[in-house]
């Protein structure tokens, strides 16, 4: 796993990584979405981005507020074909927000409405031959999601001059 996950990060475009990094910090709000595994994975990194002090919402939770203008989406599905990711899309693109996708599939309905989109090279989940991966479904790529976004997290954090305490004071007490 430690090999494949090594080999799937050596193979993607850190130049689409700092563009990512760009229109997180620059966005009004980040609005996360992915279903399922993938969205677990965002869901970590949106706590991640939070932390550094962004506004930073979980879309399709209760106190989300809409998106907008100025606003930035970040939509995850290996498949690129997730429902529920494309239609937030379409909704962020209707209102003039930015949509950064994380996906295997470069030419996916999910990618085709992106401004910025990071290609994770994973197998897709419905690919059993073994090529690419030799864990189950969807693992290396969300397993990427986590690691690329935790690392985007490390270099975001490195350019501020916030100590980790700073940080520490906008983790979750209670719940």
């Amino acid at each position: 796993m430690i090999e494949e996950n090594s080999r799937l990060l050596d193979a993607i475009s850190d130049e689409a990584w700092d563009r990512a990094g760009t229109l997180i910090t620059s966005a009004r709000s980040v609005f996360a979405i992915g279903s399922g595994r993938s969205g677990l994975a965002i869901q970590m990194a949106a706590m991640r981005l939070m932390h550094l002090g962004l506004r930073v919402h979980v879309a399709g939770e209760v106190t989300a507020p809409a998106v907008g203008e100025g606003d930035l989406l970040i939509a995850v599905s290996g498949s690129g074909t997730t429902a529920s990711a494309v239609a937030a899309a379409d909704t962020a693109k209707n209102v003039g927000a930015t949509v950064l996708v994380v996906t295997t599939a470069r030419s996916s309905p999910l990618a085709q409405r992106a401004d910025e989109v990071l290609v994770l090279p994973a197998a897709d989940k419905q690919d059993h031959t073994g090529s690419v991966t030799s864990q189950y479904a969807g693992s290396l790529f969300e397993q990427s999601v986590l690691l690329g976004f935790d690392a985007l997290f490390q270099s975001l954090w490195n350019q501020t001059n916030q100590t980790a305490e700073r940080l520490w004071r906008r983790h979750a007490n209670i719940g």
